[in-house]
């Protein structure tokens, strides 16, 4: 079993949750984005490229 974890993903992911606890408008965005992009580096994006 091989578990590849990258750092970058984790820490955007983390970052976006963070940034949801104080929402404003942008911050909220932000946020989004932050977490689509940590849980895609996580789990992959199959054939899909962005």
């Amino acid at each position: 079993m091989n578990v590849n974890l990258a750092l970058t993903p984790l820490i955007s992911l983390l970052a976006g949750i963070l940034i949801l606890v104080m929402p404003k408008l942008l911050n909220f965005i932000v946020a989004i984005y932050l977490i689509i992009i940590g849980l895609v580096g996580l789990f992959g994006a199959g054939g899909m490229r962005i």
